[in-house]
Parts: structure tokens; sequence; C-alpha cells
């Protein structure tokens, strides 16, 4: 049984085969770390970002492409790829610098879509056009703006350190959804709060509010304190304690039951980068992480819009070789 609508399943039905993510570091900072809003970040960001760190090696956008198509076509035999500009917030600074960046995906061997990993609240009608206008220009079937929400609450944003409210999050997302662009909303379980730390309510709170918006796709993470954070302080000082991983569990899936079934999975955990991880411990095994999740929804009988559109079983759309119109 399949238990969520995975990306995996949407890519297959869309493209017909498999499509792989490639990251690609375009040098872009973050208004949090910059002093544009702050310079401390959200209190659980590592100070590195994500990604894979080429771009501060020197390496172009077409080297970072070769680079990892060469790995995919040979270890897979893959030929469809997405170009997945990752590290910090890629439309973050004026919009000559997201022009050029664009401007250098031209002509990339494979490349069938566009992922940007940014935030809502750098994000305008003037960058949003200019997306939409070279989703044409470089022939790709789609984009995909993956957007930090990280939760619904106004008072848990704040006290993370966050930087925008979740009305830029509604804002950000019906603009782009207008001009056919796909968002994808990350949302974090466990997040502290000043009187202890996220549960069900604010976790449905954030499920609900995402829900009611044109929304394509959700990431969800565990929260886990990484090295060189305000949350590794706080976890210091005893003043912020991680989820147990029933904990987690459990919240997962009453959150993937609310969900609308037709929302595409696109992440169920985190993945810590080797050496950040303080705490908890059970989060340093990606895999093993991920499989417990599938134990415990078959165990438990859990499926995605459960309590949501979905009551009667999985819906025909969560198998990869589903051939029925797109839900």
């Amino acid at each position: 049984m399949n238990h969520v609508y995975a990306l995996s399943a949407y890519t297959r039905q869309k493209f017909g085969q498999r499509v792989q993510k490639i990251p690609l570091d375009a040098g872009f900072s973050c208004p949090n770390r910059d002093g544009t809003i702050s310079k401390t970040g959200c209190i659980f960001c590592n100070p590195n970002g994500s990604g894979s760190g080429f771009g501060i090696k020197g390496m172009t956008l077409p080297e970072q492409w070769q680079f990892w198509r060469d790995i995919h076509t040979k270890k897979h035999n893959l030929s469809l790829f997405t170009a997945y500009l990752q590290s910090y917030s890629n439309t973050h600074g004026p919009i000559e610098k997201l022009s050029d960046t664009l401007a250098q995906l031209h002509g990339l061997e494979g490349l069938t879509s566009l992922s940007l990993g940014t935030r809502p609240d750098c994000l305008d009608e003037a960058k949003l056009d200019l997306l939409a206008a070279q989703r044409d220009a470089l022939g790709l079937h789609e984009i995909t703006l993956e957007l930090g929400l990280q939760s619904a609450s106004n008072e848990t944003l704040a006290h993370i350190n966050r930087g925008h409210d979740a009305n830029a999050m509604a804002e950000a997302t019906t603009m782009a959804a207008e001009r056919g662009i796909n968002v994808v909303a990350h949302i974090i379980i466990g997040l502290p709060t000043p009187t202890g730390r996220e549960g069900e309510a604010e976790l449905l709170n954030s499920v609900d509010f995402i829900n009611q918006l044109p929304i394509h796709g959700v990431k969800f993470h565990n929260l886990y304190v990484c090295r060189g954070t305000i949350l590794a302080d706080l976890h210091a000082n005893n003043e912020y304690t991680p989820m147990t991983k029933p904990e987690f569990l459990d919240l997962l899936s009453t959150a993937l039951m609310h969900l609308k079934p037709t929302t595409v999975i696109h992440r169920l955990n985190g993945n810590p980068l080797k050496d950040e991880l303080i705490a908890p411990d059970w989060a340093a095994n990606m895999r093993g992480l991920h499989n417990d999740i599938r134990a415990h929804f078959k165990a438990n009988d859990i499926w995605q819009g459960k309590n949501n559109g979905a009551e009667s079983g999985p819906p025909d759309w969560f198998s990869p070789g589903y051939q029925g119109a797109t839900p």
C-alpha cells in the first residue's frame, strides 16, 4: 500500500520516468543572515546553510550541473533532471542577480524543470513574472518554489527569529499560483515556542493553513539541534528538549491524515549534515528513520488524507503507475 502521494509517484506520472534533482549553489545569501532582517538567522539554522557548497569553491552552475549529471547518468542511466537552486534564499537580492542566475541554466543537457529554495518574503510580482517568463524561455515543464513556512503560528515564527509572518507565505503562494508556478511548503515539527514546544494543535493549525492555499507540495522536517545554532545554546541550557522518535511519528501521522490527499509529499523527515547533529541521536540515520515511518504507517493503518477526503483508503494516484487524470 502506498501511504502518501510521494514526489516519486508524481514525477513518474508526469514525465513517465524518474526525474533527478541536481543541487546548485548560485552564491545567494539570506536576508536573515546578511543584515537585511538580522544577522543571527533562524534559531535552528546552520550558519553554513544547506547545499553542496560548490559555489564557494568557484564552480559555475554549468560545471556543477555537469558534475552531478555525469554521476547520475552513469550510475542510474537517468536522462531527465531538475535544477535545484538550494543554498540559502535564491530570490533574495536584486532581480538582476536572479536574472543572471537563470541565464546560466540555458542549454543544460537534460534540464526539464527548475526548483528554487527561498523565503516567501523574498518574492514580489516582478521576480515571479521573470520566473514565469523563463519557464518558457528555458523550455521547462514546471517551476517550483520551495518556501519555508515552518509554522503558521506568528508567535512561533517570532520566537524562532524567522523574520516574516504567516501572511507573507499566503501572499507569495497566491501570486505564484496565479502564474502557474508550483509552491512546496516546508513545515518543521517540534519547533520551540515561548512556553515549550509546538504540539498537535499547532501542527494541525499549520496543515489547515496550507490546505487552504494553492500549495502543490509539502516537506515535513523533524527539528534537530545543529552545532553553531542558537537552538544548540538553548539545548545546552536545558531550555529546549527535542522530541522523542515516538512523539515525532505520532505528530507526523496526525499531520498527514489531516493533509489533502492531492498534495505531493516531497519529504517526510530531515537529514542532518555529517558532524552537525547534537540531538536527538535518532535523527542521524535518515534511511532508518524513513523505514520507521513506513512501518509506523503500516502498523497503524495511516495514510495521507485519511481524515480529509480519502477516508475509504489511499487514492489510486498514490501509485507511481497511475494512468488517470492528474488529481
